[in-house]
């Protein structure tokens, strides 16, 4: 789509004001309560910095200067996965809109309200191969959820207008509006487009659940003895940490999250069973490869999770509730299909379970539970300790002890499955790339979370190699003062790479150690103007830490850990859940007989008995 196609009942005080299109985008930006720009300028986007110029001197908005575009747009994603407002960020034409491409594309994949506004060459040159120019509307069709490329400046409202409600609305995503030059500058009758004004055909996601659909999930879990909520990020899109907790007690299921959907539910919650998938725990994996009944929320059965995807849940029949209906089938098919907004969809299910009594047995999923208390017991997440060295698990385990509720935004790599593993996360307050996988989104990503709320914590927890992709933001945060925290977990490796290469490609290192031409962090932090630490040492980890948080203003933490500690649990490639490398040897405890309860005395017997020497009922 090249225009705007909204219908617009515009105010009817409002009277057309004589102004270019620079003025049009950013008063419509100011409109819909944007407050923070990530950008960098050149030459096709020029008429609109200018506009933005004045716009900053009103002190309407303030625009954050980063140093490489890919920052503008990592930064934008952070700011609204920690908000759940719509990001917003800046780039010119040609390689300004390129740089873009890989920050759309993280957004996504992980569906993350953005709005990307690119410089483009004039409308006369647009197909001429002029300089900088290059078809960015082309380009980024597969990875947004809709784009413009505005004709002519009189649209502009419109197209802003709709661009935020469809990048906010349904399933979340970036939108592009692509602007030539000349339309910023062009002169038209601008009235204004106010948040809610706008109504695109055939454009009606749908956010309530079919009633026949919701009696039958509520059929299902009436009738299942080994249900599992199995929760996604779309849980997080939605704000439905409430009602999954609300749900998962009123049932008693025991909840699974993916790497997206971390923090949407309490994972000291005794029906938290911690993330499952490749890095997942081991009692989340055998939770998922056992339940007779598995509820899919705002979950995509992405590979990473399922592993081999025929054996995931192979037992279990499916309810997947779910606000794009394309999710919906796309890799498993459902028993239930659900399609609306999970948060409603979990609100109908708990008022319909209360309209028509579904009986509420606390002990239906007792002995389901205690399995998995049994599996989590047998296979702890533990950080390991050393003589010698750092574990990098252990710098994590100790970051989540001192500041409990930051928010953390991640790179890529081992670094972020043990940051999964490790810390507890509320709502929002977990930030990464888990779609794409993309290395250097943690620190423009805290940089952006930070600046939306300057009064939270944030940390990076990021890799040496990781941390090198987009180490130049340093300068960004260091210009304005951003006081995000780095920590690098630096075992001098491109470390997923390296335990993929040991695990699979016979022990051939190619091209994955990163010792050579490592720079020292704490001193290219110090030619940044920013505070460095280097711990080397168990006895510098806590006190550095506390250092860290204590320090009002950017940090950057080199921590050299273990330099061979691999990822556990893993999942093979090609496996199915339950085949994990990496787990403990079992030690015989108490805890390895099942138990099942007699129904007629209620003492635990072990599976094998047949009837109970309390009483003499069958079992």
């Amino acid at each position: 789509m090249v225009s705007s196609i909204a219908k617009i009942t515009p105010f009817l005080a409002e009277t057309p004001q004589r102004c270019t299109g620079a003025y049009a985008l950013i008063d419509s930006l100011v409109r819909h309560g944007v407050k923070h720009i990530f950008g960098y300028p050149g030459g096709a986007i020029l008429p609109i910095y200018d506009e933005l110029y004045r716009a900053e001197a009103r002190g309407e908005l303030q625009h954050f200067l980063v140093r490489h575009e890919q920052g503008a747009s990592h930064a934008a994603d952070g700011y609204a996965r920690a908000t759940g407002k719509v990001g917003v960020c800046f780039g010119t034409s040609g390689p300004g809109a390129t740089n873009l491409v890989t920050g759309i594309a993280t957004a996504h994949l992980d569906s993350i309200p953005m709005v990307v506004v690119t410089g483009q060459v004039g409308r006369a040159a647009i197909g001429s191969d002029a300089f900088q120019e290059t078809d960015i509307f082309g380009i980024t069709l597969p990875i947004v959820k809709h784009s413009y490329v505005v004709r002519y400046a009189q649209d502009m409202a419109g197209i802003v207008a709709e661009a935020f409600h469809i990048a906010s609305t349904g399933r979340p995503g970036p939108v592009l509006i692509d602007v030539p030059k000349d339309v910023g500058l062009e002169e038209c009758d601008y009235i204004p487009v106010e948040p809610g004004q706008v109504k695109l055909p055939g454009y009606h996601p749908t956010v309530k659940g079919n009633p026949r659909q919701v009696n039958g999930a509520l059929s299902l879990i009436e009738t299942s003895q080994r249900p599992l909520l199995y929760v996604g990020g779309g849980a997080i899109a939605a704000n439905a940490h409430v009602q999954i907790q609300e749900f998962a007690e009123r049932f008693q299921i025991p909840v699974t999250t993916t790497l997206m959907g971390l923090g949407s539910f309490d994972e000291h919650h005794p029906l938290s069973v911690g993330m499952l998938g490749m890095h997942g725990t081991a009692y989340a994996n055998f939770a998922v490869s056992e339940c007779d009944l598995l509820i899919a929320v705002g979950a995509r059965f992405d590979d990473r999770v399922t592993g081999k995807l025929d054996e995931f849940a192979s037992r279990a029949r499916v309810i997947h509730i779910d606000i794009d209906p394309a999710e919906v089938g796309k890799n498993r098919r459902p028993d239930v299909p659900i399609v609306g907004d999970v948060a409603q969809v979990l609100e109908q299910l708990l008022q319909r379970s209360r309209e028509i009594d579904v009986p509420l047995d606390p002990q239906k999923t007792e002995a389901w539970l205690h399995r998995i208390n049994r599996w989590r017991q047998q296979y702890p997440l533990v950080a390991p300790h050393y003589d010698g060295t750092i574990s990098p698990q252990e710098v994590i385990a100790e970051i989540a002890q001192q500041a409990p509720h930051a928010y953390y935004t991640t790179d890529v790599g081992q670094h972020q499955m043990w940051a999964a593993q490790f810390l507890n996360n509320g709502p929002r307050r977990w930030i990464s790339s888990a779609g794409l996988g993309t290395m250097g989104y943690g620190m423009p990503a805290a940089m952006g979370a930070k600046v939306a709320l300057p009064e939270e914590e944030v940390i990076c927890i990021s890799g040496d190699a990781s941390f090198q992709m987009n180490l130049q933001e340093l300068a960004t945060l260091s210009q304005y003062g951003i006081a995000a925290k780095t920590v690098i977990i630096n075992n001098g490796w491109q470390g997923m790479v390296r335990q993929w290469q040991q695990a699979f490609f016979g022990e051939r290192y190619s091209s994955s150690n990163m010792q050579s031409g490592m720079p020292d962090f704490e001193l290219l932090a110090k030619a940044f103007g920013i505070k460095g630490i280097t711990v080397t040492e168990h006895s510098q980890l806590s006190g550095a830490i506390a250092e860290m948080l204590a320090h009002d203003g950017p940090v950057l933490m080199d921590v050299h850990v273990k330099k061979d500690e691999n990822c556990y649990p893993m999942v093979a490639p090609g496996k199915s859940n339950a085949q994990m490398l990496g787990l403990p040897e079992l030690k015989p405890t108490i805890f390895m007989k099942e138990l099942t309860r007699c129904t007629s005395c209620g003492v635990d017997n072990p599976v094998t008995n047949k009837f109970c020497p309390e009483c003499g009922a069958k079992v």
